[in-house]
């Protein structure tokens, strides 16, 4: 009983996502941005770009939470890091001007056991940690910086060595990551050139990310950073990301969960759910918002009023051939789409799959509507499953663009609905 009240209370909230969204804030003034502040050069850090001040800023966090909590404030001044930790009770605040710059030493990150990829094995931690810290606010006007180049150079000379490597075959630092946390606020502040992923949120409820800018290179190797997500958001429950801008290497924005023939049964990854992106631009990336590679179980996810430019795609669904997965509940709306890379990106995703012997699952994609979009792309795309999958009710509605490869690549649908759908200047009744 209790799963069917949860089930229709999403498929509710769905339906109205026109005049309501998930994870809403409405404080006008947040109090916990008035905790007594800890400016990190009273505690030893140096602004010269090159002093490693990884332990100065440490013993700030590390101060505030003994003393029952405070905001630890990164001033005007480049100030270079490896990996810190922030405490419960403890926000960071980065003053305008003020920039926390990775290291471009690897040891400056430790190796710990940690969420990556879907899994758990040991890997180099974030440059910004928070584990089980409720009330977390990270703020400011200021940048962090991954200063990624030699991380990536790394990769594509591994790629050159061996093009079948894996992502995590060579070890980058994450730019944040957020672990296990209730009532998550991260607002205002710039992140660029990351080593691996940019902002990383595992399992944690109630998150706004709001006014954020993400950027990356973008461009064909050795010139972009790979796996430069934007904001990979796995696990979680009730997440919104608004009025950000996002221009990276690979994927803008990814919903993430486990992989392989037996993901239902892992209980570190339950389903994402009730996640709102909205008053977004996205310029170039692998997609706008990616479901998987690694995800099972993915429902009442709303885009809205966003502009899309550059190299991107709007609808990309990854379907493992060896994970059950389903992705239900997915509402586009209100986007200008002037994006080379196609309306749709649903297809059978098969880098590195294994089905350890087992019989290949079932995937199911239900309930997607497009709707109220205008713009121009390269294509319609691709929208197809596995054999064993089912892809249905898909409802495409007031979409008005030139479209130069007008071709669709469509398997099974059921219930492929258009209605109102101008492409090129003709009518279209269906694809």
């Amino acid at each position: 009983m209790k799963l069917l009240k949860q089930l229709t209370l999403g498929a509710t909230l769905f339906a109205l996502a026109g005049t309501i969204g998930y994870a809403q804030s409405s404080i006008e003034h947040d109090p916990l941005l008035d905790r007594k502040k800890y400016l990190i050069t009273d505690y030893g850090a140096v602004g010269d770009e090159s002093t490693i001040n990884t332990k100065a800023i440490q013993r700030a966090i590390d101060t505030a939470s003994q003393a029952g909590g405070g905001v630890v404030v990164i001033p005007e001044g480049v100030f270079r890091s490896g990996s810190i930790f922030i405490k419960p009770g403890v926000g960071l605040h980065l003053e305008k001007g003020g920039v926390l710059q990775g290291s471009q030493q690897l040891e400056d990150y430790p190796k710990r056991n940690t969420r990556i990829e879907g899994h758990f094995e040991p890997w180099r931690m974030a440059l910004v940690n928070a584990q089980h810290v409720d009330q977390l606010r990270i703020t400011g006007e200021g940048l962090l910086d991954g200063n990624g180049e030699p991380f990536w150079a790394a990769f594509w000379q591994r790629r050159e060595e061996n093009p079948d490597c894996t992502n995590l075959e060579v070890e980058r630092p994450r730019m944040m990551f957020i672990d296990q946390c209730k009532d998550v606020l991260i607002e205002g502040i710039s992140l660029q050139d990351s080593g691996f992923w940019n902002i990383h949120v595992y399992r944690s409820q109630d998150v706004t990310i709001s006014g954020v800018s993400i950027t990356s290179p973008n461009g064909t190797p050795p010139d972009r950073a790979p796996s430069s997500d934007g904001i990979d958001i796995d696990s979680c429950q009730r997440v919104t990301v608004r009025d950000c801008f996002i221009t990276v290497g690979d994927d803008c924005i990814a919903i993430k969960g486990t992989k392989g023939p037996r993901a239902l049964e892992d209980e570190s990854s339950p389903p994402v759910e009730d996640i709102l992106i909205e008053n977004c631009r996205f310029d170039s990336g692998h997609g706008v918002v990616t479901l998987g590679s690694e995800a099972t179980i993915v429902r009442n996810v709303v885009v809205r009023d966003c502009v899309v430019t550059g190299w991107n795609k709007l609808v990309r669904l990854k379907l493992r051939p060896d994970t059950p997965q389903t992705y239900e509940n997915l509402l586009y709306e209100n986007i200008v789409f002037e994006a080379g890379g196609g309306i749709f990106d649903v297809k059978p995703w098969t880098q590195f799959f294994d089905l350890k012997g087992e019989e290949p699952p079932r995937s199911v994609v239900r309930n997607v509507t497009i709707r109220n979009v205008k713009g121009w792309t390269g294509k319609w795309g691709e929208l197809m499953g596995n054999p064993l999958d089912t892809i249905e009710d898909i409802t495409i509605e007031n979409l008005e663009m030139k479209i130069e490869n007008e071709a669709i690549t469509l398997g099974p649908v059921d219930g492929l609905k258009v209605k109102n759908v101008v492409v090129n200047g003709k009518r279209f009744e269906s694809l």
